[in-house]
């Protein structure tokens, strides 16, 4: 019920008239940004940060917010019109909606299903946070090691099936890219991994130049 109570007021502020023409303002920004290749959620949020710096918190909180929904949601349209992703989560986007926009020249129902995908399992999840919150934190905070281990066994196992007929090739991809992955501080001990002497490489490889790189 206290969840419930929270809820209910954060919906009584953010339904205000300034807040809803701050969200309305920060979701086109956010769309704009979204859609250039290359710059992604945390880059486009972090590109129109300093348009908040008039407004006060809770309508700052609020416009980054939706700067950040709405960059997460223009990805989709590089990845289905330019088979570009514009950040990582546009990736999977990018393997179903480029075809369906091109071969079955369908562009506006592909971005219709991405965006309507997205308002669901965006609400979706929200209601699960909402009401689960909590419980989920306990359980998270008793994953140990082989609970770590086991998840990135599904995850890198599961990669098999979107490569296809070719197993060999993806556990090839898989070992180059947890290889890739292993670049930089490690984030238990802080020790630095594979940097080679450049203090460049300590925060891993972004993936914008990573991407832009591959590719070119």
């Amino acid at each position: 019920m206290e969840n419930l109570q929270m809820l209910f007021m954060g919906f009584s502020v953010v339904l205000t008239l300034e807040n809803v023409m701050v969200t309305l303002l920060g979701a086109i920004l956010g769309l704009i940004v979204g859609a250039m290749p290359g710059i992604g959620s945390l880059a486009g949020v972090a590109l129109l940060l300093p348009l908040t710096y008039k407004f006060n918190p809770t309508t700052a909180i609020i416009m980054l917010g939706s700067l950040y929904y709405a960059n997460m949601y223009g990805g989709s349209f590089s990845a289905i019109l330019l088979n570009i992703p514009g950040d990582s989560p546009a990736v999977m986007t990018a393997l179903d909606g480029y075809p369906m926009a091109t071969k079955r020249n369908r562009p506006g129902q592909a971005l219709f299903t991405a965006n309507s995908s997205s308002f669901i399992g965006g609400l979706i999840g929200m209601l699960i946070l909402t009401f689960m919150g909590p419980l989920l934190a306990d359980l998270g905070l008793k994953f140990g090691p082989a609970e770590m281990t086991s998840l990135l066994l599904v995850a890198m196992t599961s990669i098999g099936w979107l490569v296809g007929e070719s197993p060999t090739k993806g556990v090839v991809l898989t070992l180059v890219g947890v290889l890739l992955a292993s670049m930089g501080m490690d984030t238990l001990t802080g020790s630095p991994r594979f940097d080679f002497g450049n203090i460049y490489l300590l925060g891993g490889i972004p993936f914008t130049p990573f991407v832009i790189g591959t590719v070119g």
